[in-house]
């Protein structure tokens, strides 16, 4: 079985979240979302979700190419991530392109092309929130 994994906040869950994943699943067997926490999104990324963790959670579980959840706590769990679930391939979007590289020693890294004309960012600019 070949194993995917992401990383991501996933708040405001859009059509170009379920690109990614629907083509992160074609990479492989099982996908495996690591979903950052609500403190490492508030106190590492700077960023204030719209959802819960646990909503967010709780709606990437009800997407048919998700087979599980785990969360994303640091930036430094992806090696652990890897090695711990054993996974094969790391997806991230191409706006992360060469940022990941280094996980080339554990599994293969995939930069997928984004959604271009949707994003959260947008979407909140889009309502001013």
């Amino acid at each position: 079985m070949k194993k995917v994994i992401t990383y991501g906040t996933f708040d405001l869950l859009h059509y170009g979240h379920i690109n990614l994943l629907q083509r992160a699943k074609a990479l492989g067997d099982y996908l495996i979302v690591a979903l950052s926490t609500d403190e490492f999104n508030s106190k590492e990324k700077n960023k204030i979700t719209y959802f819960s963790y646990e909503e967010r959670k709780r709606l990437l579980e009800a997407i048919r190419y998700v087979d599980l959840v785990i969360p994303e706590q640091n930036w430094e769990q992806k090696i652990s991530d890897v090695k711990e679930f054993k996974v094969d391939t790391f997806v991230m979007g191409d706006d992360w392109k060469g940022k990941f590289d280094f996980l080339k020693d554990y599994c293969e890294v995939v930069y997928l092309e984004r959604t271009p004309e949707i994003s959260t960012t947008k979407i909140k600019k889009d309502l001013k929130i």
